[in-house]
């Protein structure tokens, strides 16, 4: 038992995302004081993924997509920095700070919902010009790219200049890919209306994908109609091509194309936080064979972490790191990567903590997919629901009614539910804000030029 928390036992979680912000909160309601709860995160607030690319489309403040973790979890210490090292063997993790401080953490249990980052490839220019779409921040930048793009492209009379700044490209056609560049098409079309020098013709979203089709989720015929909507808007998709390089402004795709694009989104997928892949920096054992479960953590049903001469009694995880049976799907399957699934893993998981903790056996967790829903832009959707062994396919409005109620449910906290909800009302009566702020990534600028008398550097 760890003694240096007064003879409780201490509970360890890596990651302040669906899984660990979950986790905390129901074993903090099941054991009380009877545990002290320790979480680490490099941010200090849970972000609700399925929100962003509203967010990166205007339609929800971006502070109202995300849970603060010390405001959810009174009497649960929070540690705002990156896991450094995971040590098993010796109950331990050391954990760097902002200001490069090095802690050493011990505990009893541990809990490793350390999530995934995007996967990158090895093509010319990606890592130096393309932006992501997994954090706030980026669906923020990427929201005020496009728009400042638009001002800036009505004010010059240069055709290729204006060519360049009006092409928006995104790469990954899954479900984070295609709803971003699908609410993205609908938030300029929306501000077209206050451009009277631009046309929509004058735009240019461009959405690549390896696989030959857009929301592998979804049944044949959802996709179909989703590409179909896709291109009815002007979205030029393009499907069995992959990107070959992106470099000084210039997309090359395999398709022999060749443009110049003002921003580069990339959605191609994610991959375990590489924490968990590196000998050096932890000692759990990932799944090595290549395939979609490479780099993650093997978990048993009951969300224990399988190690080499079995079960790690005191190690559980869930979420993106982790291959988690799926029970409901048959046997071989695994849990998709989804928030539906971390939310309940994260509840199991703390109810297995308390199990052990009070010598009770622990439990499989099981639960049967509930479907998946998009959002294409406002009053647009699609989706499939699993109700009572049947699939049903719903699209357009219904569609968009019931994603955004199940994600206004599945936030956390009645205030953020009410902020999205109120963002929501706001914008049918005075339309979404078309002021970008490109600046926010360089926020001393002004303050700069003026320290230099006007000159720029």
């Amino acid at each position: 038992m760890n003694t240096t928390f007064g003879g409780k036992p201490h509970v360890l979680i890596l990651g302040g995302g669906s899984v660990g912000l979950t986790t905390a909160s129901d074993l903090r309601k099941t054991l009380g004081s009877e545990v002290a709860i320790t979480i680490v995160d490099p941010r200090p607030y849970m972000t609700y993924a399925p929100f962003l690319p509203e967010v990166g489309a205007g339609s929800i403040d971006p502070r109202n997509v995300l849970a603060p973790l010390r405001k959810m979890l009174t009497g649960t210490k929070v540690v705002t920095g990156a896991v450094s090292q995971i040590r098993s063997a010796e109950n331990t993790v050391v954990v760097s700070t902002e200001e490069d401080v090095q802690l050493e953490i011990s505990y009893d249990y541990l809990v490793v919902g350390l999530g995934s980052v995007p996967r990158l490839l090895p093509i010319p220019g990606l890592a130096e010009n393309a932006i992501g779409f997994k954090q706030v921040e980026e669906a923020v930048a990427v929201r005020d790219r496009i728009l400042s793009s638009l001002a800036e492209a009505a004010s010059t009379k240069d055709p290729k200049i204006r060519k360049r700044l009006l092409t928006f490209t995104y790469v990954g056609g899954g479900f984070a890919g295609g709803e971003a560049v699908a609410e993205a098409e609908d938030m300029v079309r929306d501000a077209l209306r206050y451009y009277p020098d631009l046309h929509a013709s004058d735009i240019r979203f461009v959405l690549i994908d390896a696989a030959p089709f857009v929301f592998p989720e979804l049944t044949e015929d959802q996709r179909a109609y989703v590409l179909n909507q896709l291109r009815e808007r002007g979205v030029e998709v393009k499907l069995e091509t992959f990107l070959n390089s992106v470099e000084d402004g210039v997309i090359k795709t395999s398709d022999g194309d060749e443009f110049e694009s003002g921003m580069l989104v990339w959605n191609a997928g994610v991959k375990p936080n590489p924490v968990l892949g590196d000998d050096e920096t932890s000692d759990l054992p990932v799944i090595s064979e290549r395939g979609p479960m490479m780099g993650k953590l093997d978990a048993l049903a009951d969300l224990r972490v399988n190690g080499t001469d079995g079960p790690l009694e005191n190690v559980f995880t869930g979420g993106d790191c982790a291959a988690v049976p799926d029970l409901a799907s048959g046997e071989g399957k695994f849990c998709p990567p989804n928030a539906q699934h971390a939310v309940r893993q994260g509840k199991r998981i703390a109810d297995n903590i308390a199990r052990s903790v009070q010598g009770r056996p622990l439990v499989d967790y099981y639960h049967k997919n509930l479907g998946v829903m998009a959002t294409l832009g406002m009053y647009k959707g699609v989706g499939r629901l699993n109700l009572a062994d049947k699939e049903i396919d719903i699209r357009g409005l219904p569609a968009w009614v019931m994603a955004r109620s199940y994600h206004v449910y599945a936030m956390p906290t009645f205030g953020r539910k009410a902020a999205v909800i109120a963002g929501w009302a706001t914008n049918l009566i005075s339309r979404r804000d078309i002021i970008g702020i490109p600046e926010n990534s360089t926020p001393r600028a002004a303050f700069e030029y003026a320290a230099n008398t006007g000159k720029k550097k």
